[in-house]
């Protein structure tokens, strides 16, 4: 597709380290880059960042929102702006993945909590354009650009498995498109995939291998915006050269693919992928690593690396810890045999309740020894996950070491790092959807030392291999202490130490005379008779080998 023209439519402990962080800095470059240990902010485009007022939706006066459900003027541009200024980098963000950003239904619907609008992106209108009230395809193109600059991914959100429900103005698509009942039930492979997740949100027929024709109410859409034989063109071609039939599953994966062919998004999350057949994945993907092929050879001076293009499944209540395979009941399904890269595990928030050694030393071994060649994607709260890890958000500091210095790739969810609420006063999920606590982060000095702390753990995970990657050999469980090596770095991890002046006995594990930096406070110190000593104002300690 050539979207050129349709999509244009529309803190004290930084003073303490500052002098030998940058020291640093100059000196040592960040381990190389791979998805299995990647850090990924994930965050609500419209909750992020309000970078452009001009787009800001205004909701009708007989229509407004339920709390936390309606639009709040975050967009693209917003994104941009945190980028540029460092605030991801800080984090030691490898990636950032994005709600939805093609266009969702205008109007509104009453789910029974209140009216509620297609903020979230997940209400699909139109797979060939970006959602006017988050910003352009210019914008997305400077935000792609921005994040490359700063050696950081682009996840895309895209959903197959849906379009946005009925409304006054948005209406159904034919019935050999989309299904409107019955409602998924989940007793079987059937009952989880040929049916809707709720009333009122058509369900696409992923499964029909019958050819279609466009839906009427997009040929006159398109028709309006002057693009419609533009669009046509192309399927056309898309269809030629890539010999699938015109299924509706298969239209929606050359309107996703196009987006990283043209734009060199590096990756796809996945929505509701235990809703769609394994086949129709696997076209996707299939699809999505030659369009990123192309990307790459015609942007020859923009790659970043040698990796193939990133896809992060959504499979709900998938648990690393039971195994690869999904059970439906009647069935398994092994979504990594599609060339699905990674699947977002939902399991390790529970895990994540046990003690520091547990949890190290059974991702390490889950990671690394157990799936080595299946990336496991670690959270500890979302955007739709009503028993996160720190509801009440007590856990700020703990929460940073559990997810950051565990094995496998780790999502941060936007706020995370800075005690966000995600116990608003709302229904439903949207407890879970507020707008970024930006003020809170500015004046409050609690936020701002625990933003301080996921920053540093963040770098300290990004820079050195050994974090998520080296066997955890545990000194000491209280207070915690580890040593962890690969053949490229060593670190030692101390947690809950005491706050002043510490001892750290060793083991004899570090030679004497070795010399370390403490990544945290910035402090130099010896190992001296097996042990060391340090006094700092923080009860960690992030030690690497100078």
């Amino acid at each position: 597709m050539k979207r050129i023209f349709f999509l244009s439519i529309v803190s004290i402990s930084f003073l303490f380290s500052a002098c030998n962080t940058e020291k640093v800095k100059t000196e040592r470059a960040d381990a190389p880059f791979s998805w299995d240990k990647a850090t990924i902010y994930f965050l609500l485009t419209d909750r992020f960042n309000n970078g452009d007022k001009s787009n800001d939706f205004v909701h009708p006066d007989s229509a407004q929102p339920a709390p936390l459900r309606g639009y709040m003027g975050g967009d693209i541009k917003g994104i941009t702006q945190k980028i540029e200024e460092g605030y991801f980098t800080d984090l030691g963000v490898d990636a950032i993945w994005t709600t939805p950003v093609v266009q969702n239904i205008d109007a509104g619907v009453d789910e029974g909590t209140g009216m509620s609008y297609g903020f979230h992106g997940y209400w699909t209108k139109d797979w060939t354009m970006l959602d006017p009230r988050i910003g352009t395809i210019e914008d997305y193109k400077a935000m792609i650009k921005a994040a490359h600059a700063k050696g950081i991914r682009i996840i895309m959100d895209v959903v197959i498995n849906h379009t946005g429900p009925v409304t006054s103005v948005d209406t159904k698509w034919p019935d050999n498109w989309v299904r409107t009942g019955p409602r998924c039930v989940y007793k079987d492979s059937k009952t989880t995939i040929n049916c809707t997740l709720v009333d009122n949100l058509p369900d696409i027929l992923t499964e029909s291998s019958k050819e279609v024709d466009l839906p009427p109410s997009l040929v006159e859409k398109w028709k309006k915006e002057g693009r419609y034989e533009q669009e046509v063109a192309e399927l056309d071609e898309f269809f030629k050269t890539s010999g699938l039939p015109r299924t509706p599953a298969n239209y929606i994966v050359k309107w996703l693919t196009d987006y990283v062919q043209e734009l060199g998004i590096d990756g796809f999350r996945l929505d509701t992928v235990k809703h769609v057949e394994e086949g129709i994945w696997a076209t996707l993907i299939d699809h999505a690593k030659k369009a990123f092929k192309i990307w790459k050879m015609n942007h020859p001076a923009e790659v970043l690396d040698e990796n193939e293009f990133f896809t992060m499944g959504e499979v709900y209540f998938y648990n690393i810890e039971g195994g690869v395979e999904y059970d439906f009941g009647d069935r398994k399904a092994n979504y990594f045999d599609t060339g699905m890269s990674s699947l977002i595990n939902f399991g390790f928030k529970y895990t994540a309740k046990s003690s520091y050694d547990t949890v190290f030393t059974k991702y390490f071994s889950l990671s690394s020894e157990k799936y080595p060649a299946n990336i496991i994607a670690n959270y500890l709260s979302s955007h739709d996950d009503g028993d996160p890890f720190d509801k009440n958000r007590e856990k700020g500091f703990e929460a940073a070491n559990k997810l950051l210095l565990s094995s496998g790739a780790a999502q941060i969810y936007y706020g995370d790092e800075s005690n966000r609420d995600i116990n608003a006063q709302a229904d439903g999920d949207a407890k879970l959807r507020s707008f970024m606590n930006w003020e809170e982060q500015k004046s409050d000095k609690a936020k701002q030392d625990i933003l301080s702390h996921w920053q540093k753990v963040g770098k300290f995970r990004k820079k050195y291999d050994a974090v998520t990657k080296g066997s955890p050999a545990i000194i000491s469980v209280k207070p915690y202490l580890d040593i962890r090596s690969t053949a490229t770095s060593t670190v030692i991890v101390g947690l809950e130490q005491p706050i002043g002046e510490k001892t750290l006995d060793l083991g004899g594990k570090i030679a004497d005379g070795t010399l370390l930096l403490d990544e945290y406070s910035g402090q130099e110190v010896k190992v001296k008779g097996g042990k060391l000593m340090i006094n700092t104002p923080f009860n960690t300690v992030l030690l690497s080998k100078i």
